[in-house]
């Protein structure tokens, strides 16, 4: 039935009010086009959103002084909560010390790296060179006829510090140690480790070799968030290669003895003394402890377990919702749909002080309508989360799916279909 048979069945009234919406309809049209771009930018304006990564190092107001009031003995120590790199305590952090095997956190952050990357398999058998046969301190007696699995080795390198297994990955990888070294001291520059220099991928010293515990907290916090599969082993306390000929032992001991314990790596020299990053998870917060030149080995898995029950004494984890959880919608100007939902971008999770919990507040900083297209995870507001009046963090909100710009023509279609379905009413 044409549009001249319809307005046939219709009064005059009818027809004039039928002329006066299609009218209506068009100049509604053209208008949306002419003039809706400064009315969105407008009402968007207010929601500029500033998505620096706030890491500060007061916690519901509370400052974190560097009085080592736990009266340390050790000549460097830092507690961070894993996953926001908050400093809960810091005594002498950025210190330039010998690291010794806590050097390896490096070497397996890049050998996970290159996992994940596909550049081999667990399964991918390594050779050993003459030059990784030959390291002294930690090993586990690598023959240069020998090949080991990329697991073996991860496990070596893991629980037993093996020098000859980090070597053999190095050279594997990087056709070198020192291409290797290059590529640690590049991965130290994206992590903003400024504190420190590599010389080798084991830690044995060498001058000019050194990091500092705020930088070992950091590369620490990057495996761990990055490659929380690596404690699959960094965990295991005792373990066999080699079809069982050959016994594993960590030299962690708080692997152990310590609720929660998840790793992380121990390091002992004539100069640098004895250096530990340990890492823990209980009620879902997660703690990194770093101890440098700790005058004895029982002293720095005493103070590491001293950091740590500061930390989870003091401190909790409050969930306001998880990654990809949906928080709010928000309506679409001239697209194919007219609302979105937005989600998290991240877990939503507050470090704050415990008998604090209640004092979170939670401000939603979203527009009430943006413009398409839209893509996918695209950053549309955040989360501002405060206690006491003070910003403690911000969490991005996103789209959760792309959309697109309609047309003119689509739009046409759009209003003269629900218009006919008037009409039919």
């Amino acid at each position: 039935m044409n549009f001249y048979k319809i307005c046939k069945k219709r009064n005059n009234f009818d027809y004039i009010k039928l002329i006066f919406i299609i009218s209506f309809i068009a100049f509604a049209i053209i208008s949306n086009f002419s003039f809706s771009y400064s009315y969105s930018s407008f009402d968007y304006s207010w929601t500029n959103i500033d998505n620096t990564k706030i890491v500060s190092s007061d916690i519901g107001n509370k400052k974190i002084e560097n009085d080592n009031f736990l009266n340390l003995e050790s000549t460097s120590a830092i507690l961070i909560e894993q996953s926001s790199g908050e400093i809960l305590y810091n005594h002498n952090i950025h210190e330039k010390l010998y690291p010794a095997s806590v050097t390896k956190v490096m070497s397996i952050l890049l050998i996970m790296e290159n996992l994940n990357n596909n550049k081999f398999e667990l399964s991918t058998k390594v050779p050993c060179s003459e030059k990784a046969a030959s390291m002294g301190g930690s090993q586990i007696w690598l023959d240069p006829k020998e090949e080991l699995s990329v697991d073996d080795m991860l496990k070596a390198i893991c629980v037993n510090s093996a020098n000859d297994c980090v070597v053999a990955m190095a050279e594997f990888i990087a056709g070198s140690e020192e291409a290797f070294v290059n590529l640690m001291n590049d991965k130290a520059k994206q992590l903003e480790m400024n504190d420190t220099s590599f010389k080798n991928c084991h830690g044995l010293d060498e001058e000019g070799h050194y990091t500092s515990a705020y930088d070992i907290s950091l590369m620490s916090k990057e495996l761990l968030n990055k490659y929380p599969e690596i404690t699959k082993y960094t965990t295991i306390w005792l373990d066999t290669l080699r079809d069982g000929k050959s016994e594993l032992s960590n030299t962690n001991k708080l692997i152990k003895n310590y609720k929660g314990a998840t790793g992380l790596k121990t390091g002992s020299t004539s100069l640098a003394k004895y250096n530990l990053s340990a890492s823990a998870t209980r009620d879902n917060l997660s703690l990194i402890a770093v101890i440098m030149k700790a005058p004895s080995t029982k002293l720095r898995f005493n103070e590491a377990r001293k950091l740590l029950d500061y930390g989870f004494n003091t401190y909790t984890i409050k969930s306001f919702g998880k990654k990809d959880e949906t928080i709010d919608k928000i309506n679409i100007l001239k697209g194919t749909k007219n609302e979105l939902n937005v989600k998290l971008k991240n877990d939503a999770n507050i470090l704050v002080d415990k008998g604090n919990e209640n004092n979170i507040t939670k401000i939603i900083n979203l527009p009430k309508t943006i413009e398409a297209p839209i893509s996918k995870d695209q950053v549309l507001g955040c989360i501002e989360f405060k206690i006491n009046d003070k910003t403690v963090n911000k969490i991005d909100l996103i789209a959760n799916e792309d959309i697109k710009k309609t047309n003119l023509l689509n739009m046409a279609k759009k209003i003269i279909s629900k218009w006919f379905s008037l009409l039919k009413k």
